[in-house]
Order: structure tokens, then sequence, then C-alpha cells
């Protein structure tokens, strides 16, 4: 278990509450409609100032996540890097040769960096980023969404061979109507190095993880265990189950990621920290399972934290809760703490 790997996602809080240390650390945006409002030099150069800071804020966090201990030297990338850049309105400006020259010369520094360092990078593009859909319009918006970060990690270095370095872009399945088969489709109309770096979630509304299994021939499937144990009812998956074995070959030789996530805090202010939390009491009590969907602040329950340390054997975690670096530092501290209480002890 010594190789594994916990990471944060995509936003950085500093634990003494600097804003300005937030502000550095973080990717920005502006909205096409902000920018429709400007004259074209004016949006040019808002998208240049944006594109500038996010694209040090890459760096920083890249650079803070190297200096860490090798155990939290995983990290999920912001989709917020380049503004518009798969809509029509902004693409002439990023045909622009020097901003063009600025991102790949950046983003060509920031991947050298992460394999340098050690640290293992990954996307996640929002969940209107579908490549299945009834839609053709929003399965093609889907496809230039899931390109545009295909780009970013090739101009990193990543882009050629088969999850290089462990890189990869995770989705959701998308609208469960076309199934398997629809995925399957969507997986045809990308490119290859698109292809390469893709990986699909279980969700809680539409694509479980039984439902992913017949996609194993065809895409690296990531486990989330926070989405399992809402999808199923209550079901928490343990290393030794047969569909883990199915998840580990879907990867073809590159080690795994998957996400955990707990119930909110304030949700379940009284709970014991050391039982997981039970589902179907939990919705007998009265809560809703559309609440019990939301992410704590901190890995807040041990016995969740156990359970990740058993799937550590195979798999690396991004952390999904919403204190970012802070509750993936926490988790990584209980590992640390019970590693070593197993060690003492024999």
């Amino acid at each position: 278990m010594q190789d594994f790997r916990f990471g944060f996602c995509c936003k950085y809080i500093p634990e003494d509450g600097s804003a300005q240390a937030a502000r550095a650390m973080n990717t920005t945006t502006a909205t096409m409609a902000y920018l429709g409002r400007l004259e074209p030099k004016a949006a040019y150069d808002k998208i240049v100032a944006v594109v500038s800071h996010n694209l040090e804020a890459f760096r920083l966090q890249i650079e803070h996540v190297a200096g860490r201990p090798k155990l939290e030297r995983l990290h999920r990338l912001s989709s917020d890097l380049l503004p518009g850049y798969t809509h029509p309105s902004c693409q002439e400006f990023y045909r622009d040769p020097d901003l063009r020259n600025l991102i790949e010369t950046k983003l060509a520094q920031a991947g050298r960096l992460a394999r340098e360092r050690d640290v293992r990078l990954s996307m996640h593009p929002g969940q209107f980023c579908v490549i299945a859909s009834a839609n053709p319009s929003a399965a093609a918006n889907g496809i230039a969404e899931f390109e545009y970060h295909a780009e970013v990690m090739a101009l990193m270095g990543y882009g050629q061979g088969w999850h290089p370095h462990g890189a990869h872009i995770n989705i959701h399945g998308g609208g469960k109507a076309l199934g398997a088969e629809g995925v399957r489709s969507g997986l045809a109309h990308l490119s290859q190095t698109a292809r390469n770096l893709i990986t699909i979630e279980n969700d809680e509304v539409s694509f479980g993880l039984d439902d992913l299994l017949p996609l194993v021939d065809d895409v690296p499937l990531v486990l989330d265990l926070h989405h399992h144990w809402i999808m199923s009812q209550g079901e928490y998956i343990e290393p030794e189950d047969r569909r883990i074995a199915l998840i580990i070959a879907s990867w073809r030789g590159v080690r795994p990621v998957s996400h955990v996530s707990v119930s909110r805090e304030d949700l379940l202010p009284d709970y014991d920290i050391h039982t997981l939390p039970d589902f179907k009491a939990l919705v007998a009590s009265g809560i809703k399972p559309k609440d019990l969907r939301g992410h704590s602040d901190l890995m807040w329950n041990e016995a969740i934290n156990d359970l990740v340390m058993r799937h550590l054997s195979w798999s690396d975690f991004e952390i999904e809760a919403k204190l970012k670096n802070i509750a993936t530092e926490g988790l990584a501290h209980h590992v640390e703490k019970k590693q070593s209480t197993l060690r003492a002890t024999r």
C-alpha cells in the first residue's frame, strides 16, 4: 500500500483563511454573457488576463501538491482554465498567436513540473459534458467540451499513449436511456488522444456501477463510493467484491482512481463517527435521499475512512469534500495514524 495517493479537487483552501492566497492559487473565469457585452478588444484583453491568472494558478497548485508527502500527490485540475474556449464567439481570440504561445508554453511547463515532482493529474468536466445523448446538439457540445480538456492535457504533455503517468479526464455516463451502447457510440466520436484519457464514473441517478460494467472493455471505470452508496440505497462495496476486479482490468495496467465523500456533517450531527452511515435507517428517520447526496466539509466519518483504507490496495482516491485540501490532509493523517498503530502491534 506504499504507493497509494489522495488528492483534492480543483480549489485550494488556505488553512489561515488568507483571501490573497486563495485568489492566487485558484482559477477564475469570465462568463459568455459578460464577454458579450464588451467590445472585441476589451473582451480579448479580459480573456488574456483570466487565462494568464489561471495558468499561474495551475502552476501554484501543482507546486503545492508536489510539496506534500507522496501520499497526497494526486490533483484534479479545474476546467475553468480557458473560458469560452469552445464557444464560437471566443474562438478567434484563442487563435491569436501571442495568446496561443502563452497557453502552450505555460501548460508545457506545468506538465513537466507535475512529472518531475511525481504529481498525478486529472480533470473532470461538468456534468453537462456527456458524450452520449438523445439530443444530437447536446452530444456534439459534450464531445467538443471533452476534446477541449483532452487538448489541455495534451499541451501539458499527456497526449501520447494510454493514460500516461496515470492522467485521466473523468465524466459521467449521461442519460441512461441510451444505455451502454450509447456510451460506446460516443466513444467512437472522440479523437484517439481523448479516447486514451477518458474515464467514466458511476453516479446516483442514471449509470450506477452495475450499469457501467458492460463497458469495462471500452473505457476505464472510476468507482465513486458515495454515489454507489446512494444508488444502491446503502451498499458499501468492499475490495473483495467481484466487481472490483473488473474495474481494475478496465484500466489496462494503470493504477485506478476512485472517488469518495460523505454525507454532510450538519445532516448527521450526532452520528457515531466510528459507524458506517445506515442509508435505510437515515431515510426512515425522515432524511431525504437527495439530501444524503450532498458532500461534507471534511472526511468526518472514521468508518468510511477505514473503508477507503481497505481499497488502497488497488486504487488512488480523489477526495470530493468541500474543504478540499484540508479534508484530504485530514484523511491522509487518519491513514498514517492507523498504519503506525498497525506497525506497532506487529
